[in-house]
């Protein structure tokens, strides 16, 4: 890199700038100046991970969007909410925008210029009104409209894989729920939606995209503490067949956290549940714990 000499208009002043290592500081622009007036400068791009959280309102998005925040040297967080409300809730930063992800074009912007995509956006059914809990039985379920899973969790997630797609888009971590090998299973009568239908369709096409992923599909969430478990990966759902089919939503917005450093967890497809509290041993390696899963889908 050659000398640059920079005249000031203000002032009429010259500077002289010489490159220096970059080692030195990898992440800004470095000035050192001597006399009488030359300086050093070296321009570096950050090495930092610009990462998009959709569902960032979420309970589970919440935790993965509060943890990349609390790890300013390693990430730069986004968030995508779908109403201005939900913005506010986790704090109303400019980092968290709004779009539905039934929109293909509302959800670029936040899409445009980052590395990673956790994909956490997913169907909420609703219980219908005037059900008594005092009385007993079971709720019955709906869907309000326009949010069916078929428009979210399929939909909705293959605009987001578009759309990483065609901006560059490193890694994609989309998290889903155990249950998809069971077409009975009660999930998907809730509201007549076929949830798990429609996330496992989403979860194939993720996995056909060529694209490198992770995807989680999680066991029973539990609003707990996290780190204080034994995590465990499966396939097919054989979890569903143990008593250890829950976890903690803090340790599924770890997981996904973890997903991103390491090679491991690339072109993989994982239940993931833990052992109670107490029992075994809190899980802190998490290479070891991707080294385990063995299936693309």
């Amino acid at each position: 890199m050659a000398n640059v000499s920079l005249t000031s208009a203000a002032t009429h002043k010259c500077w002289t700038f010489n490159p220096i290592s970059r080692a030195a500081f990898p992440n800004s622009f470095a000035f050192r100046f001597s006399q009488p007036r030359r300086a050093t400068i070296i321009m570096s791009t950050s090495s930092k991970t610009t990462v998009l959280v959709t569902g960032a309102g979420g309970r589970t998005g919440q935790i993965v969007y509060k943890k990349l925040k609390e790890r300013v040297d390693q990430y730069t967080a986004r968030g995508l909410v779908r109403t201005p409300e939900s913005k506010e809730s986790i704090g109303g930063e400019d980092d968290v925008y709004v779009g539905d992800v039934r929109d293909a074009d509302s959800i670029v912007p936040a899409i445009q210029g980052i590395d990673a995509l956790i994909i956490l956006t997913s169907a909420v059914p609703k219980i219908k009104p005037g059900f008594d809990f005092s009385q007993g039985g079971r709720p019955e379920f709906y869907f309000e409209e326009g949010t069916f899973p078929e428009q979210v969790d399929w939909i909705g997630q293959k605009n987001q894989i578009d759309a990483a797609i065609a901006a560059g888009v490193k890694q994609i971590v989309l998290v889903g729920s155990m249950g998809g090998t069971n077409l009975n299973h009660p999930l998907n009568s809730l509201g007549n939606g076929n949830i798990l239908v429609w996330k496992r369709k989403a979860e194939q096409y993720l996995a056909d995209s060529g694209i490198p992923y992770t995807i989680i599909r999680a066991g029973g969430l539990q609003d707990k503490d996290g780190g204080i478990r034994e995590l465990l990966v499966g396939k097919d759902d054989e979890l569903l067949e143990t008593e250890t089919k829950t976890i903690a939503r803090a340790d599924v917005a770890e997981t996904c956290i973890q997903a991103l450093s390491f090679e491991e967890a690339k072109f993989k497809a994982f239940d993931l549940a833990s052992k109670p509290e107490g029992s075994g041993t809190p899980t802190k390696d998490f290479k070891a714990l991707f080294s385990q899963a063995t299936s693309r889908f």
